[in-house]
């Protein structure tokens, strides 16, 4: 079977200026790949050039055992959450219903199986009640229960999760590891960033450390050295007792 995610060897740049630099990962269907580094490293450009939105300068990558562009309807985008305009005249369900677009087609108004997911998607999430809610009226948490029902919605095969904890309450938290753990026993490929290394240590498959460059790339356990922390973050490592101990890194 081919891999959901192929990267190798992946640059990128902004005009001249270094961003990504050599990415090669192997990602598999039913796996859940958190991706840690400091900000700067190139986490959000890297889930960005996987869904297409950024052309690498070097490189290539394959959805799915296809080209980019053959299958990014496949591909699930979670964007940070300040990325989203909640101003919007927007309904909850509204929100969640731009998922099934790539089932849709621009143009076609939604039928009752795309209803029927939606609801079913916000039900996932926890957030059956708020469907009719203007989005401009939900919590940190809410709005990030919103946009991955978003997610879920496309029913994809690979969903790609910009800081999909980030802001949210231990309640959200929970919600969102059990999703992760469902979209593992389906079968999906999700790449995940993540800055709680406690958490990344326990929730997913495998772990890249990323500084721009890759530093590591495979099972928490081998990944999560003291040698490998310290030239991902740089020395702004925050000291703990022992690795498997370690808690959220900020820079």
């Amino acid at each position: 079977m081919n891999a959901a995610i192929e990267a190798v060897n992946v640059s990128v740049a902004y005009d001249t200026r270094p961003v990504l630099l050599g990415v090669s990962l192997r990602i598999q269907h039913g796996e859940v790949v958190g991706i840690v580094g400091p900000n700067g490293a190139g986490k959000s450009t890297l889930l960005r050039t996987l869904v297409g939105l950024i052309t690498p300068t070097t490189g290539e990558i394959r959805l799915l055992g296809g080209p980019v562009r053959a299958h990014r309807h496949r591909v699930a985008y979670l964007p940070q959450r300040e990325g989203i305009d909640w101003t919007l005249p927007l309904l909850v369900e509204d929100l969640v219903m731009f998922g099934r677009v790539p089932h849709l087609g621009w143009g076609r108004r939604p039928g009752d199986r795309d209803t029927r997911v939606v609801r079913q998607c916000l039900e996932a999430l926890g957030i059956g009640e708020l469907r009719t809610r203007h989005i401009g009226e939900l919590s940190g948490g809410q709005q990030q229960r919103t946009l991955l029902a978003r997610a879920l919605a496309q029913e994809a095969e690979i969903l790609l999760l910009d800081e999909a904890f980030m802001g949210v309450d231990a309640a959200t938290e929970d919600v969102i590891l059990a999703l992760l753990a469902r979209l593992r026993h389906d079968g999906r490929a999700v790449l995940i960033v993540d800055h709680d290394l406690t958490r990344a240590a326990k929730a997913y498959d495998r772990l890249l450390l990323l500084n721009q460059r890759p530093v590591a790339f495979g099972p928490p356990a081998q990944v999560l050295t003291r040698e490998a922390l310290r030239v991902t973050y740089a020395g702004r490592l925050v000291a703990l007792e022992e690795v498997g101990a370690v808690g959220e890194v900020r820079s």
